[in-house]
């Protein structure tokens, strides 16, 4: 089901900075002549200003300044930076919400949940600022302490990925902030708006706080911005969210020079469907996994392993599902769909179900462009839903789009080995009303990925728990938990309070 009403070039344009004003952005100073494509309607937003990759060097060499002196700031006091942010997200929640789908075409109910995330992740990090705890160890010495400390580790360069144009900076930066390190943040050349908005919000904290304003940078630029970003000596730590091919780059350029890289890659998240699953919360819990945002998350679910038992009915039910999908204008109240980010986006989607075609798969649902007439330079799909006979090398890659497959287990220890027979290892999930299965699949015997779910999809995470996965996913850990550790160095200390000088082992070095 379709959406007819697709918002003109001029009226788009002039919402967003309208929308990037009342964030506090100076819209004369970010204009420039670099093309500025909103994926709503395929048209120019307006011209925008990029940096040259020699950017880089400068706002690194004042996120280094910065820095000298935010690392000595206490941490409940780094915590009070992050609060007012909360805040100021809190007041122009609906504009940077706004910003979200008029750069990459979120659903409005999705943006703002993306820009509550920032909200919850800034009372996360306002909290772990009093909780940086260390340890004491017994040590084998008489009248000798031991014990772990940890201390900012440096400037943390942040790449983002469009598809979470605010959410993944924050976590990012919330940590980052409260641990005293500074940030320098090369957003998505798709949403700029949406980072000098954010940044922006950031910078009037910092101020009314009376904390330095060069913690955080923005460097706006395509591809050679990131890359001095990923090579530059001053960058401690990069957090990079993208592709797997991209984190192949980033990982070995990073070490090299012996720096740390936090990655979170790609995702081929499948859902295993027991013979006693609630097949009504399992319709729920797939519809929305696969088909939100358009299929462009990392957590969007690609697969789905389901019994035998209930392969047709649940089948049926996805498929009858799928062809009441609404679909178009993502700013329009009811649109569940909204648009996929680029025609290079909707290229592979169709290379990828005439790729299912020739290994033994059948369309049953969707995967035709819709709206093109109302919208000719936008890329509006009905979510599809592609029968497959096994695991093919088509499964096994992932197509960033609303492109599910479907497939069967006989054996529980099956459905593991096919979740599992993927390169990738960010998320999935298992519906189910046996314990049992239940207790296997969250094992060391069960799922191999960072994220487990039971009876819920694989999408939407909450901030109280690490996010990140395994094998080509990266295995970076973001958001909650101890993730705040990547962002921090650790010292182990010996305090020696005893007179003596006893040496460890019992060795005697006498003289």
């Amino acid at each position: 089901m379709s959406r007819t009403v697709i918002p003109t070039a001029q009226d788009l344009g002039q919402q967003a900075f309208e929308a990037a004003r009342r964030c506090g952005v100076d819209v004369a100073a970010v204009a420039g002549d670099a093309a500025h494509r909103s994926p709503v309607n395929g048209r120019s937003l307006g011209g925008v200003r990029w940096d040259a990759s020699s950017a880089v060097d400068e706002a690194v060499a004042r996120a280094q300044v910065a820095y000298r002196q935010w690392r000595s700031v206490p941490a409940p006091a780094r915590g009070a930076v992050v609060k007012r942010l909360g805040e100021l997200l809190a007041e122009h929640k609906e504009d940077l919400a706004a910003l979200v789908s008029y750069e990459v075409g979120k659903i409005t109910s999705e943006a703002l949940g993306e820009v509550q995330e920032m909200i919850d992740i800034c009372d996360f990090a306002l909290g772990l600022s009093r909780q940086l705890y260390g340890r004491t160890s017994v040590s084998e010495r008489p009248g000798h302490r031991l014990m772990e400390t940890w201390h900012p580790l440096g400037v943390v360069g942040v790449i983002s990925a469009f598809n979470f144009p605010v959410a993944v900076w924050s976590w990012n930066t919330a940590i980052a902030l409260v641990c005293g390190d500074t940030v320098v943040w090369k957003p998505s050349e798709q949403a700029p708006l949406c980072a000098w908005a954010s940044a922006g919000l950031l910078r009037r904290a910092l101020e009314e706080c009376g904390a330095p304003v060069d913690v955080s940078q923005v460097v706006v630029g395509g591809p050679d911005v990131g890359e001095a970003l990923v090579d530059h000596p001053g960058v401690a730590l990069v957090s990079a969210t993208g592709s797997t091919r991209m984190g192949r780059s980033v990982g070995p350029r990073v070490a090299n020079r012996f720096g740390r890289s936090l990655l979170e890659l790609g995702g081929n998240n499948a859902a295993i469907v027991a013979p006693s699953a609630d097949l009504d919360l399992t319709l729920r819990g797939i519809v929305f996994s696969a088909a939100g945002t358009a299929g462009q998350r990392c957590t969007t679910m690609r697969r789905v392993i389901m019994h035998t038992s209930v392969a047709q009915e649940l089948t049926e039910r996805l498929v009858e599902a799928y062809g009441r999908l609404p679909i178009g204008n993502p700013m329009t109240q009811g649109t569940l769909v909204g648009p996929l980010i680029h025609q290079q986006a909707h290229d592979a989607m169709r290379a990828a179900l005439a790729k299912a075609a020739e290994q033994g798969g059948s369309l049953v649902a969707g995967g035709e462009r819709v709206l093109a007439e109302a919208a000719p330079d936008a890329f509006y799909v009905q979510p599809a839903i592609v029968t497959m006979p096994g695991q093919s090398d088509i499964v096994r890659a992932e197509t960033f789009a609303p492109l599910l497959y479907v497939m069967t287990y006989d054996d529980f220890d099956e459905a593991i080995a096919l979740n599992n027979d993927v390169p990738q290892g960010l998320s999935s999930s298992l519906f189910t009303r046996d314990q049992a299965e239940a207790e296997v699949f969250v094992s060391a015997d069960g799922s191999d990925c960072g994220i487990v779910n039971v009876n819920i999809g694989t999408s939407g995470a909450e901030i109280g728990g690490a996010f990140g996965g395994e094998k080509e996913t990266g295995g970076g850990r973001e958001s909650g938990s101890d993730a705040w550790r990547a962002y921090m160095r650790r010292a182990t200390n010996t305090v020696n309070y005893s007179g003596e000088l006893p040496l460890a082992q019992g060795v005697d070095f006498s003289v």
